[in-house]
């Protein structure tokens, strides 16, 4: 095969894996699609990986292989194991309700990968070569900055999707600072202006690199021209010693120019860039309450996307740029329509605010009194034989016991007795784009029986019974009538207006937006305390 034909079978392979991560994004926002969506994105990962691991090996476009020591395929290699095994023991162990948590703490890897590489690459850079270019400047400074931010924000929302902060009464609540959008401002100009002297520093450096170059060269011609014109005199011999000595001179400067140094004041601020963006990211997401919490997932999966696409640049990897692009902006078009179906700001949650205007943000709503009416098997097992119409609103709670294969089969059956049942979602449904429409397709749901909020909501009202399954804040009536609950003004499926709402349930503990559910204490509302699963299955056994 032709040099020319073998060194573009890695960017033919680069152009497929991008293809695929596009078909992959695009099939999880379908439930008919989930599943394949899923599948398109590990094999354009296995494509994307084989054809990184083909650069290394293969010569560029000049000729040129890519030489690595044993020693680093070594470290190459025993890397990848670790960080799959890794992977693949977190993804295992990992609970259903903790995914969010995990996909935020994967988005932080993906920053400080960001900041490590920015950071090297400055580091490394050649600056007689290429320092002097704004733009290759200008994206080390901002791949640091976005992954800085992602870094920090993604542990702060792990932390707080945990309940590790503020307590575990209200897990997400906000820590709203006096005069926070004025500090985010003052921020964003420092990291702007900080830029300038960076830049600046860098560009002279790299000035002056280049000027010792033109030196050397000139004192390499003078010491090639002496020692051709040299007949070996004493008198020439001094010329030559003293021509080397210049040129030894000339390349030690050289060489400290050519390179920046941790003792400049570019680094100085490059550092204080760094410093600033984490504290950013923490005040960033730490203002955001547990009830938008699904968007500062999205928008933190946007952010380490536009960090990974930096850090193609600073890596001249094509797949690198594409894939973080892709990522970045998918992800930012996602995060805008789950504000709009949580009627939430998006500019908001981006600096840091909070909700609407009529949300109390710190997440105490008004207090609810009243009773829960308890039922058994038998007495669902009942209403759902003589139901006409079931409307099933999948939550959490089905997710964590995996009991989605025991609903299809319920459904089913309902089915066949002549009952019309759909499922009922909601656009954040799972608080993790996509999430419900994977569990779905794999329980095999037919997908014409899946509904989001807008096509169903109305129906509610003729339903015979609205079965939930864990599903909390997406549930919850205050969100239309409470001003001070943190869910005000947050579209949420009418499901107590059926008949009979169905609530599968393990316990009254509240969602993430850290408030109790009115749906719980209505009078047409039954509760079952039991894993979703278990309790299924129960149902299709007395059914």
């Amino acid at each position: 095969m032709e040099l020319q034909s073998f060194v573009a079978i890695p960017n033919v392979a680069y152009l497929g894996a991008a293809i695929l991560f596009i078909l992959s994004l695009g099939g999880l926002s379908n439930q008919e699609t989930a599943r394949r969506g899923n599948s398109y994105g590990l094999v354009g990962m296995v494509i994307a990986i084989g054809a990184t691991i083909l650069l290394l090996v293969v010569p560029d476009a000049y000729g040129t292989t890519r030489v690595i020591s044993s020693d680093n395929w070594t470290l190459l290699i025993a890397t990848a194991l670790v960080g799959g095994v890794i992977g693949s023991v977190m993804a295992k162990r990992v609970a259903m309700t903790a995914m969010p948590q995990l996909v935020a703490l994967l988005h932080s890897f993906v920053g400080l990968a960001a900041v490590l590489v920015g950071i090297s690459t400055w580091l490394t850079a050649d600056l007689a070569g290429y320092g002097s270019d704004l733009v290759h400047l200008l994206e080390i400074w901002f791949g640091v900055a976005i992954g800085a931010i992602t870094f920090t924000g993604s542990i702060v929302a792990w932390a707080k999707l945990r309940g590790w902060l503020f307590g575990k009464r209200v897990p997400g609540a906000p820590l709203l600072l006096p005069g926070r959008h004025a500090l985010n401002a003052i921020a964003a100009l420092a990291c702007i202006g900080m830029a300038v002297p960076y830049v600046s520093d860098t560009v002279s450096q790299a000035e002056t690199a280049v000027e010792l170059e033109k030196q050397l060269q000139a004192a390499e011609g003078v010491l090639e021209r002496i020692e051709n014109e040299s007949a070996g005199t004493r008198l020439m011999q001094d010329e030559i010693n003293a021509a080397v000595a210049e040129v030894e001179r000339i390349e030690a400067a050289l060489q400290v120019a050519s390179h920046p140094s941790t003792d400049s004041r570019a680094f100085l601020f490059l550092m204080m860039l760094t410093g600033l963006t984490c504290l950013l990211g923490v005040h960033l997401v730490i203002a955001i309450g547990g009830a938008d919490m699904p968007v500062v997932v999205s928008l933190l999966n946007s952010y380490s996307g536009w960090a990974a696409a930096a850090a193609g640049f600073m890596l001249a990897n094509d797949l690198l740029l594409v894939t973080g692009a892709l990522v970045g902006s998918s992800g930012a078009i996602l995060s805008y329509i789950m504000c709009k179906a949580m009627n939430r700001s998006i500019w908001n949650v981006v600096f840091g605010g909070f909700g609407t205007d009529g949300g109390n943000p710190t997440g105490e709503g008004a207090e609810i009194e009243g009773e829960v009416t308890v039922t058994d098997i038998e007495e669902v097992a009942e209403l759902a034989r003589n139901a006409k119409s079931i409307m099933i609103v999948p939550g959490y709670g089905m997710a964590v016991a995996r009991a989605q294969h025991l609903v299809n089969e319920f459904s089913g059956m309902l089915r066949k007795r002549g009952c019309n049942v759909r499922y009922a979602i909601h656009p954040v449904a799972g608080r993790m784009p996509g999430h419900m429409n994977v569990l779905l397709a794999e329980a095999n749901v037919p997908y014409d029986e899946v509904f989001e909020l807008e096509e169903i909501n109305n129906d509610f009202a003729n339903c015979d019974v609205a079965y939930v399954i864990g599903a909390n804040d997406v549930t919850n009536p205050v969100a239309k009538t409470d001003p001070q609950s943190p869910i005000y003004g947050m579209p949420v499926l009418d499901v107590e207006k059926s008949k009979s709402v169905l609530f599968v349930k393990r316990s009254l503990s509240p969602g993430y937006a850290g408030i109790d559910n009115d749906l719980f204490y209505r009078d047409n509302t039954l509760m079952l305390f039991a894993d979703a699963k278990k309790m299924t299955e129960d149902i299709i056994k007395n059914l």
